[in-house]
């Protein structure tokens, strides 16, 4: 019972039925923690309260989805690219 995790979520690999399984048995197990999620395809931290977004080893943007999408600068543009 972890007041923290920090998980390296793999999604990239499977499909989008089996992506949302897996969002919902993580949603369930991050609920009263911090987490740190490391996230290979975007959608999965569209809900996170904060979005950091690392370049060079240094926090390049932060905000919430809909902040960083306003923005129009790195996250917008790597969330856009997986969409298309």
């Amino acid at each position: 019972d972890s007041k923290m995790l920090i998980l390296d979520e793999a999604t990239s690999n499977v499909d989008t039925r089996t992506e949302q399984q897996i969002q919902k048995a993580m949603r369930e197990l991050m609920r009263g923690r911090t987490c740190f999620v490391i996230a290979h395809r975007l959608s999965t931290i569209r809900n996170a309260d904060i979005i950091l977004v690392i370049k060079d080893g240094r926090i390049a943007e932060q905000g919430t989805h809909d902040e960083l999408m306003k923005l129009n600068g790195i996250y917008a543009d790597m969330y856009n690219s997986q969409f298309i």
